[in-house]
């Protein structure tokens, strides 16, 4: 059976441009046509020309929590490990687990590191040390991830599918799940309830 983690990491070209959305946070509007990411919160890892990759971070997975993965991994539990929610990442791979991390953690070769405050590993061992208390200082584990080609995002940009806003260790980390999408709509100042599913074009 395959090993429900991935063991490679995703590695996109980062372009040295601001308007790329790395580090930054997408906000699912109302009326976007994706159940999928109905009021969805997802982190961007990378951004290019090339494409995006990004990482939901509020929608637990259904019964199943990280000592559940630790255990069909048959990896130990120290006893400093504190157990979590396991997160839907996005519909592509879903089957392979992507740690999304402060930035106070590193896999030689394998962990993105998306700014300062954030990077993403994609390998078990991040879940052995995890599990040993050894891991990065705050962790959230996803399974799969959501991914856009070339000018997708773009465009689903333009047709007010999303909104962004700066992701901060608070939210990701210090949130409720079931607060996170009022959480990041709250820091651009906006009252959910008064959302339009039909947005307008300045």
């Amino acid at each position: 059976m395959p090993c429900p983690v991935a063991c490679t990491i995703f590695h996109y070209m980062k372009a040295p441009v601001s308007e790329f959305l790395d580090g930054k946070m997408l906000i699912a509007m109302p009326g976007m046509g994706d159940l999928r990411f109905e009021r969805s919160v997802i982190f961007m890892c990378a951004h290019s020309d090339d494409g995006a990759m990004g990482l939901m971070i509020n929608k637990p997975a259904p019964d199943l929590r990280f000592a559940d993965l630790l255990e069909q991994l048959e990896i130990d539990k120290g006893p400093l490990m504190h157990d979590t929610d396991v997160f839907f990442g996005g519909p592509v791979e879903h089957g392979r687990g992507f740690v999304l991390h402060t930035n106070d953690y590193e896999v030689s070769d394998s962990t993105m590191k998306v700014n300062a405050s954030f990077a993403m590993t994609a390998t078990i061992e991040i879940l052995r040390d995890i599990a040993d208390g050894t891991g990065p200082r705050e962790a959230l584990l996803c399974l799969g991830y959501a991914g856009w080609g070339p000018g997708q995002l773009e465009g689903e940009l333009q047709q007010n599918g999303w909104l962004t806003c700066d992701a901060d260790e608070t939210l990701i980390f210090g949130t409720k799940s079931a607060d996170r999408w009022t959480g990041a709509l709250g820091r651009l100042g906006i009252d959910p309830r008064l959302l339009s599913a039909e947005g307008g074009r300045a």
